[in-house]
This record gives structure tokens, C-alpha cells and sequence, in this order.
């Protein structure tokens, strides 16, 4: 038989080491300090801490032996790595799902006093065990905090004798009837969102399903069901629809798009701005030329950069809003990004609120960043004209910090060039077009793009200004480039591969441009 090593797993030497090419590791990016990871699993906040679980391979930095990383913080800003949660077996790797805080005891996995965490996760059966090729739902449960995790003798509670069934969310739920348990899954061929009522967490029934709808041009996987305050009647919610699909994204390769709507208690109703089967394209629901060739043009993205997938939401999460988190990267390359030993990150932590506009509510997505400090504004500027072929010098990106580029420009005619991580040579470059009213990202040119012939790329989002003013808010990193346009509406997000000495910025507009006003932040 060939040598497993998910059962070694306890053995596995978690010593942190740098990677080969530090100017790559992130700052501000969770990223796994010697392992591959996807996939963010079981968000939750409980007692003070965040708790990341991601699909993790503790063996290598490719995808492979699926078991649940984990680390915690206490800001979603700094992270500390811990030893793996829920391990792989032979004949079991452990696919994406949620974590829930079972503060009733209503599974009997714990005690009245000391209540437990349930994870909810995505068994994934191979030979030899006797349900070899299917997908079922399985529990862990935590004792001490989401630190150590035990699996339920009972597994699986959900078995639909499905291949392509997974990515369970669960979340607390009331009706009249009184609480219960909703999970969230799909069934990821047949690009479905299934919907299951629980009392126990381990006896699950049927309750409806969703789609397919709008894009639909690869598998559905990690699906979110939440609600938030309906910004249109206050003390009323609506109820926001993730799914993730690869491939159909929105640039190519994989992404994430949404939905809003109404939860009953037994179904999602979209609301008819969510459905996007007629008229013209939405201005708030920008889409990159060419897409309604790829019957993208009908649907909301969360991120229209190539890389932000199986974007999920954390549980119990304080403060306004529904805090998010994604993978940042694409399948289409992720596997052969130019990194070791560790390969792949997260993206910035994003808090999401509801947004009225004249075409349907609409997610607004704002990052959340390390609390400012004394010292750390490196530039400021206003009322500066952009002069055609006279670029003004942004301040340079510190490379043992990230860096925020917040500015409002009004563009005139002409179309406005932003060079970030510039060498004279290389540069991610943004521009802005007024004519079109889009903005784009080219990153064909930016480093190190030639590992793979997919990734070298330009994305774009179609944007309007309703004032007139191009307000970006660009956090840069070791590695990624995050874009914040419309206050949130729009956002876009690229992998970006520097090389050494790339640190320059500068940006240039046409005839009338004018700088309103320019600040530039060290983050670290």
C-alpha cells in the first residue's frame, strides 16, 4: 500500500522558518510559514480570539493531504500559527466547512459548563474506506477554545451519496418555532446551493436549494448565507448569498460572486437587482470589457481581481458589519506561484455593510488595517495639478512595511496612470479611463510573471464617478496589490511578485487632472 502521511501528522516538525525569497512573504497577509494553504475554514471569533482554519497541506506547498490549519489573532491583523487542528487519515481528507459555538450544549458534545466549539467539515472519502468517492458532512468538536479538536464517533451526520457535495456554513437561525442550526452547502457540479435545518448539529433536514443562477461557468463551492442591516428600512435586515465558483470568474479562473435577498426560515429569495438577466450592465456592479462575451455581465462580484476565492465570512465576528476573508490566488497558477517553502496567502480582512444604490443593494467592502500610529504618514499633498508627461513621485514602498495609498484625484479628459512597485522596467500599473469609466490593473509587466502563462494579466472594472472625483484607497504589500474604489463597492485584487529594488511609485493624469488630496501610510 503507498505510504500515507496523513498518518504521520503528529510527528510533523512545525519549527517556523524564513522563506527563500523574504521580500515575497507578506506583512500583512496570513500566510503559512512553511506549508501550502487554501481555502479559509471555521472563521470565528470566540473569547477575544479570531480563529482561522484553512485547508492545509502540513506535508509540502503544494494542495495535497487536506487537513484544517489554524492560527488566531486578536485584530485580524497580526497572526500567530499553530500546530494543525483537524488532521487527514487514511482514507479521509478534511475539505472546507465552518466552526460554530454550541453555547446550549444542543449537540451533547459537551457540558452545561463547559460548552463546546463544533466544527462542521466536508469529509472527503478515498479508498480504503467504505465510502470511498463521496463528499459528506462531518463535526470535531473543541473543548478548550478551538485549540484541540476531537472528530464525532457518529460521522458522517450528512451524507447525500454524493461526489460533489460540500463546503458546509452554518450559522444560528431564528423563526417562530424558536433557534436552530442552518447549513449552508453545495452541490458543486450541479452549481446548487442546498439548505439543511438542524436542532442537534448532528440530525440534519432538508429545507430548499438555489440555483443555478447567474454565473455558472465553473463548480459552485464555499457558499455564506448571513444577514445585515437593510440600509433602506432600519431595524430590518437583508440576507446576503456568497458563492465561489472555479472557473467563471469574473477575470478568468476562479472568484466569488453574491447575491441579496430574503432568508425565510426556509428559502433565499434574491432580490430582482441580484438577477441581472436583462438590460444594461449596472454601474455598481461593475464588469470588465469583454465579460458579457463570457455571460459574466449579469452578476456581482465581490473582487473583480484575479485573485480573491472562496471568500467566507467569521462567526460572531464584534462590531458593524459581517467581517470576510478569502483566498488570494487562482487556481488557474496557484499551484506554481514563485514562493518556498510556503505558497499562497490570505487577503486582507474586510468588513461588509449594505449599500443602497439606484440599481439594488449592494455590498460595500472596507480593509481592516493595523490601528494608526505616530510616525507613520509618509506623504501628504493637495491641490496638486497633474501635469501630461510630468509624473508626480508618490512616496516609495518601504520593503520591510506594507504601505496605504489613499487619494482623490479628478481626472479631466485623459486617462490617469498610477505605477506602483516601479523600477523604471517593471510596474504594476493602474489606470483610470474617463471616456470608458473604467479602471484596470495591468500587472503583465510587474516582476516575476513568467511562472505561468496565465498570469500575466489585465483586470478591469467598470467604474463611475458620480461626483466626478476618483477616490482610491490601495494597500500594497510584499506581494499583492488590493484596490478600494467607491467607497468599497468596487474592489480588486492581484498577486504581484516584485523583484528587489521596486519601490518606486508616481502618478500621472492628462490636461485638468487635478490631485485633490494624497496620503501615503507605512502599515506594519
Amino acid at each position: 500500500m503507498p505510504h500515507n502521511p496523513c498518518a504521520d501528522l503528529d510527528t510533523l516538525d512545525l519549527t517556523r522558518v524564513r522563506a527563500a525569497a523574504p521580500e515575497r512573504r507578506p506583512v500583512l497577509h496570513y500566510t503559512a510559514e512553511k506549508s501550502w494553504l487554501n481555502d479559509p475554514n471555521g472563521l470565528i471569533f470566540h473569547h477575544g480570539l479570531y480563529h482561522l482554519y484553512y485547508q492545509n497541506n502540513p506535508f509540502g506547498n503544494v494542495w495535497g493531504n487536506m487537513s484544517w490549519g489554524h492560527a488566531t489573532s486578536v485584530d485580524l491583523v497580526h497572526w500567530e500559527e499553530h500546530p494543525v487542528a483537524i488532521p487527514c487519515e487514511e482514507g479521509e481528507a478534511i475539505f472546507s466547512g465552518s466552526a460554530v459555538f454550541d453555547a446550549r450544549n444542543t449537540s451533547g458534545l459537551g457540558t452545561e459548563e463547559q460548552p463546546p466549539l463544533v466544527a462542521v467539515y466536508t469529509s472527503a472519502y478515498a479508498a480504503p474506506h467504505p465510502l470511498a468517492g463521496r463528499q459528506a458532512q462531518s463535526l470535531a468538536y473543541s473543548l478548550d477554545g478551538g485549540f484541540t479538536w476531537t472528530k464525532f464517533a457518529g460521522n458522517p451526520v450528512l451524507d447525500r451519496a454524493s461526489s460533489d457535495f460540500r463546503d458546509p456554513k452554518v450559522i444560528r437561525c431564528q423563526d417562530p418555532a424558536g433557534d436552530f442550526w442552518l447549513l449552508v452547502a453545495v452541490e458543486a457540479q450541479e452549481k446548487k446551493v442546498v439548505l439543511y435545518r438542524s436542532e442537534n448539529l448532528r440530525d440534519w433536514g432538508f429545507l430548499s436549494d438555489f440555483g443555478p443562477a447567474n454565473a455558472i461557468g465553473g463548480v459552485w463551492e464555499c457558499p455564506d448565507l448571513f444577514p445585515l442591516p437593510d440600509p433602506e428600512r432600519p431595524g430590518r435586515e437583508k440576507w446576503v448569498l456568497i458563492v465561489n465558483l472555479n472557473p467563471g470568474g469574473v477575470a478568468g479562473g476562479s472568484g466569488g460572486q453574491y447575491f441579496v435577498g430574503d432568508f425565510d426560515g426556509t428559502r433565499f429569495t434574491p432580490d430582482a437587482g441580484s438577477l441581472l438577466s436583462d438590460g444594461p450592465v449596472d454601474a455598481d456592479g461593475p464588469v470588465p470589457p469583454g465579460a458579457e462575451d463570457r455571460g459574466l455581465a449579469n452578476c456581482l462580484w465581490l473582487d473583480h481581481g484575479r485573485d480573491c476565492y472562496a471568500t467566507v465570512s467569521f462567526d460572531s465576528a464584534p462590531g458593524e458589519g459581517r467581517v470576510l476573508l478569502g483566498w488570494m490566488s487562482n487556481w488557474d497558477y496557484a499551484g506554481q506561484t514563485p514562493t518556498d517553502p510556503w505558497r499562497s496567502g490570505m487577503t486582507l480582512a474586510r468588513r461588509a455593510t449594505l449599500v443602497a444604490t439606484p440599481h439594488g443593494l449592494r455590498l460595500a467592502q472596507h480593509p481592516v488595517l493595523p490601528e494608526p500610529r505616530d510616525g507613520r504618514r509618509l506623504q501628504e499633498a493637495a491641490g496638486i495639478p497633474l501635469e501630461p508627461g510630468a509624473p508626480f513621485a508618490l512616496a516609495p514602498f518601504p520593503e520591510d512595511a506594507a504601505q496605504r495609498i489613499r487619494l482623490a484625484v479628478r481626472p479631466g479628459a485623459e486617462t490617469l496612470t498610477l505605477r506602483l512597485f516601479d523600477d523604471g522596467e517593471r510596474a504594476a500599473v493602474v489606470r483610470y479611463s474617463p471616456e470608458e469609466g473604467v479602471l484596470s490593473l495591468d500587472r503583465r509587466r510587474s516582476g516575476d510573471v513568467a511562472f505561468h502563462e496565465k498570469f500575466a494579466s489585465v483586470e478591469h472594472a467598470r467604474l463611475t464617478l458620480p461626483d466626478g472625483v476618483l477616490r482610491l484607497d490601495i494597500v500594497l504589500d510584499r506581494g499583492s496589490v488590493e484596490i478600494f474604489s467607491r467607497d468599497g463597492l468596487v474592489v480588486l485584487t492581484d498577486l504581484v511578485f516584485r523583484g528587489a529594488g521596486q519601490v518606486e511609485a508616481s502618478l500621472e493624469g492628462g490636461a485638468g487632472a487635478v490631485l485633490e488630496s494624497l496620503e501615503v501610510d507605512r502599515l506594519s
